[in-house]
């Protein structure tokens, strides 16, 4: 496998502040609707316990992007590192990848009439840096790695309730929360 960027989101970590959901709107001041990365509860199916766990998602930058495969004007490129790049100049507005992407990555922005969707901020990575959600996140429940690379035990490709998709082999990986134990309570 080439080098592939990938996000690693611990949910154990994770406090659902959604810090790194406004630090991405702050980057990039997507239009009111409009966010990359979203912060989702996961619910009691998944997870049946009182206390909260959060999936922090965005763009997969998936190894086959199904964006890239579908759009006519090839408003997509995939980068040597694994980013999947968008360019919106470029976009006619089909529709193509938002309606072909199981993860809901790309949006369509109604005031421009164009798809859009995270970049994992390329260029702070080109400048060194972190993505800015990464940077943000006040407890370390973000981080990027190249997955093709690093040792990823304990991480989940597809975590429950998360749309499988081999074809398109998504980079993000997750740590699923740990499952508490029972509080035995004494009814003497």
């Amino acid at each position: 496998m080439k080098k592939q960027l990938g996000f690693l989101v611990d949910t154990e970590k994770c406090i659902g502040c959604f810090t790194c959901a406004m630090a991405c709107k702050n980057v990039y001041h997507q239009q009111k609707g409009i966010v990359w990365r979203q912060v989702h509860p996961m619910g009691e199916s998944i997870y049946p316990h009182h206390e909260r766990a959060w999936l922090s998602l965005a763009c997969n930058h998936c190894e086959n992007p199904v964006c890239l495969e579908q759009c006519p004007v090839k408003a997509y490129t995939k980068r040597e590192d694994g980013i999947v790049v968008h360019d919106q100049d470029a976009c006619i507005g089909c529709g193509n990848c938002v309606r072909s992407c199981p993860y809901g990555a790309p949006r369509m922005n109604p005031v421009e009439k164009r798809a859009e969707k995270c970049s994992m901020c390329w260029q702070r990575i080109d400048a060194g840096l972190d993505p800015a959600c990464v940077h943000s996140c006040p407890v370390g429940a973000l981080s990027i790695t190249d997955i093709s690379t690093a040792r990823l035990d304990g991480w989940v490709q597809y975590p429950a309730g998360y749309p499988e998709s081999k074809r398109l082999n998504p980079s993000t990986r997750f740590k699923a929360p740990r499952q508490p134990r029972e509080v035995r309570r004494n009814d003497a």
